[in-house]
């Protein structure tokens, strides 16, 4: 793959750790002069840095310097995990040593008498980079960005980017604790997780803009800015910065504000007013601007950065949660931003697709990222989207020594300087998670994201062991609420008094039938555990939404992830859908709460099967969950019965469960067919099948596109359904997988659909410089070959 350079005018932070490429969709810019049409002033000049990397393996004495000979190392892509991992069983040792990775590049010639940079999205968990055998500053700690400037260390010909990850266990959160990985409830799998960028800007730029609305209620509402500028070389000297805000081409507002620079680091303040006529960031009609601010010395413009806008007024009160001085019920769940196969080593387009399955599969209308910041691709997508963020601090629980304690409070003010900027994100986290009070570190962190931000409310989630009413130092009091009430039944704690209230996880793999944290959700175990998980679910945003108190509930968790802690093969399983992404039973409940007006849903909260487990199907009282009026239920074209939703138990959500008896004699396997009406007629209707005879294979990409960049992935499913399309989660036998053309397989290439719950995934990733078809097929061993193209362009 040939180093890429792209050239744009105001490219951000945001832009440059993507590459200038918009989820993955518009074209590089090869040429310096290919300058988006209406932008003003300097490109800045990007090397894109993900292919081509030399992977070593395991540091090697004398890797980190120029000369090393690595022609025996493997070629790789980044992102990229250190380790080869299947989508289950994972083992820390595998990944827990130093490792090296080296690139080779030439500088190009419009680099010359340029600043230079080196970036690193995000690297877990340790980083230390050399470029041509100087040793830069390295970091403990993964999550966050690591910038370093490397002017006047490259030279013409080639140049040397050696990177020593470590991926040990670290006295930096997460890490920290003396009892090792057991004692974080996700896993960390090391490697380069991120993209790596070179850029050029010159001796004066503008390093970072904090884009402040000011009274986004008000008429006369305003957009603060401050504009962190860098300067080398002779001082003083005089500036002129512009902005401009815009809607599309049209412009909004402009300011100016001559500036006279005196030392490194300074930073130059402009106002936009005239804002009357902006729209409101909101869930529903999530409106994003854009800003660019202009440098201009002696005349020319030197510089530009641009990034985004949301206006939104975001307040937890005593009385819930306010957009826009309108109540809103916070409806959410958690994320872990872990990938089977990959670890958080996955591109933009994967990570974006998270976000659009909660919007728009799990109808969220808020996400925790739990328990670490998450990728900036994920947070872009919630901007555009209107997902709202809770975005924290690294850790788990664990609090080391003063060390780490400044650790804590370098990555609150790192995550704050990161995301600030983004629309989506109404509260910081900045308690590392479910930790013991600790009122000197946590007024630091607060303090921190006041000083940085001070638009936004602070939090950190409290649990039994460690809720403290007294000596609270953040805005919004947020509780792991995981207690019953009554077999059976999700509990949900009274408010703290006089101080705004979150439930910030609820359900999880807690047993309300008994004891211990022992229900594990597998769309592969037990039939009868897994229809309680949507209902669990249903309890607490019901009972929550009860208590006008409390702002809402952001529930334990969409997605499955790799734990060492209550865990099967190294999976837990309290997620909603599975570690592929893939629903399981638990999604019903979400699936359904959206206007039928959008789309009509019935999602049945049981598997329609005959087997072992449930040889009389569902049973009395199963549960389907639909946005409908009313259900009319068949069994083998008979009218079974006529179902209303059940607003008695559920009255807190918009849309509640229906229940029907649908217990059938032994040996029988009826067809089933519900019906949903709204206005007495029929918007949506399902049929599950009873004969697993005309049982089929599925196959199925979730984009049709990706580019020939050797980084951009798209997801492939597959599994097994009944004649109408409904999955089999109890499918038997193997299911092998190949790819043909400019394509790789992420993942697998083997699969018991026993194991995986009658379905997987894995992801294809295209090959650098190859255009062409990539052609997925799938063979099981009782049902055929099913087969899959997905076409790659340069």
């Amino acid at each position: 793959m040939a180093d890429e350079v792209i050239g744009q005018s105001g490219v951000s932070r945001r832009e440059f750790l993507r590459g200038g490429i918009a989820a993955a969709a518009a074209p590089v810019l090869k040429s310096w002069g290919a300058v988006a049409a209406g932008q003003r002033g300097a490109a800045v000049r990007v090397l894109r840095l993900d292919g081509d990397w030399l992977f070593g393996g395991k540091m090697t004495q004398g890797a980190m310097e120029a000369a090393f000979a690595d022609s025996a190392f493997n070629r790789v892509t980044v992102p990229h995990c250190v380790a080869p991992l299947s989508w289950r069983n994972w083992d820390p040792a595998a990944w827990e040593d130093v490792w090296i990775y080296r690139r080779h590049f030439s500088l190009p010639r419009e680099f010359d008498g340029l600043r230079v940079f080196a970036l690193f999205d995000r690297v877990m968990e340790g980083v230390t980079p050399a470029v041509n055998g100087h040793a830069l500053q390295g970091r403990e700690g993964g999550f966050l960005p690591v910038e370093r400037e490397i002017t006047g260390m490259l030279h013409g010909g080639d140049n040397v980017l050696a990177v020593a990850v470590d991926g040990r266990w670290l006295d930096a959160p997460p890490s920290g604790s003396p009892r090792g990985p057991k004692s974080v409830d996700y896993l960390m799998a090391a490697g380069i997780t991120g993209a790596v960028r070179l850029r050029a800007v010159p001796q004066i730029f503008i390093r970072d803009v904090f884009a402040k609305p000011v009274k986004v209620m008000d008429a006369g509402r305003r957009l603060e800015l401050k504009c962190g500028v860098d300067a080398a070389g002779e001082l003083p000297a005089k500036v002129r910065l512009e902005a401009e805000l815009r809607d599309g081409q049209r412009v909004v507002a402009r300011a100016a504000q001559e500036a006279t620079i005196e030392k490194p680091q300074q930073d130059v303040e402009l106002t936009l007013v005239h804002l009357e006529n902006v729209a409101l960031w909101d869930v529903d009609n999530p409106r994003l601007y854009d800003l660019e601010v202009t440098l201009f010395e002696a005349g020319r413009a030197a510089h530009a950065y641009s990034t985004r806008v949301g206006f939104r007024d975001a307040r937890f009160e005593l009385e819930g949660f306010f957009l826009n001085g309108t109540r809103l019920q916070i409806f959410g769940l958690n994320r872990h931003e872990i990938f089977p196969y990959a670890g958080f080593a996955m591109p933009d387009r994967v990570m974006r697709r998270d976000a659009e399955m909660l919007k728009r599969e799990l109808n969220c209308n808020m996400v925790r990222c739990s328990h670490y910041p998450q990728s900036e691709a994920f947070l872009d997508a919630c901007d555009e989207l209107g997902v709202m963020v809770w975005e924290e601090t690294p850790g788990w629980q664990y609090l080391g020594d003063a060390k780490f304690k400044e650790r804590v409070v370098r990555d609150v003010r790192e995550m704050v300087l990161r995301d600030r900027n983004h629309a989506a994100i109404v509260i910081w986290g900045v308690r590392v998670n479910e930790s013991h009070n600790d009122p000197e570190l946590y007024t630091k962190t607060r303090e921190v994201a006041y000083a940085m931000d001070g638009t936004r409310q602070t939090s950190g989630t409290m649990t039994p062991w460690s809720r403290k009413e007294q000596g609270w130092h953040q805005d919004v009091y947020a509780y792991d609420d995981y207690h019953a009430d009554g077999v059976g039944s999700v509990g949900i704690l009274p408010p703290v008094p006089g101080v705004p209230y979150l439930i910030s996880e609820t359900v999880g793999q807690f047993n309300y039938f008994g004891k211990g944290f022992a229900r594990k959700y597998r769309r592969a175990g037990d039939a009868n555990v897994q229809m309680q998980q949507a209902l669990l679910h249903a309890q607490a945003h019901s009972k929550a939404a009860a208590n006008k108190r409390i702002s809402g509930v952001i529930a334990w968790c969409a997605i499955d992830y790799a734990s060492l802690m209550n865990a099967w093969e190294t999976i837990k399983c309290p997620g909603v859908v599975d570690v592929f992404r893939i629903a399981k039973l638990g999604a019903s409940f979400y699936k359904a709460q959206v206007d039928a007006s959008v789309r009509p849903v019935i999602e049945p909260d049981f598997w329609w099967d005959f087997g072992e487990q449930t040889p009389a199907g569902p049973g009395n009282h199963a549960a389907i969950f639909s946005n409908c009026e009313h259900l009319d239920v068949y069994l083998d074209g008979k009218l079974r019965a006529r179902l209303q939703p059940d607003r008695t138990e559920f009255g807190g959500i918009k849309y509640p469960p229906f229940f029907a008896d649908l217990a059938v004699e032994d040996g029988t396997r009826p067809d089933l067919r519900i019906d949903g009406l709204v206005g007495g007629k029929v918007v949506v209707s399902r049929r599950f099948s009873g004969d697993r005879g005309a049982d089929r294979l599925w196959l199925r990409a979730d984009d049709e596109e990706l580019m020939a960049d050797g980084v951009d992935a798209t997801r492939v499913t597959f599994g097994v359904e009944d004649k109408f399309g409904a999955l089999r989660a109890f499918a038997a036998g193997e299911v092998a997988l190949s790819v043909d053309g400019p394509g790789e397989i992420v993942g697998d290439r083997s699969f018991q659909m026993e194991d995986c719950g009658g379905a997987a995934a894995v992801w294809v990733r295209s090959v650098a410089g190859r255009a062409g078809v990539v052609r997925v097929e799938a063979l099981h061993s009782l049902l055929g070959i099913k087969r899959v193209e997905i076409r790659v362009r340069q």
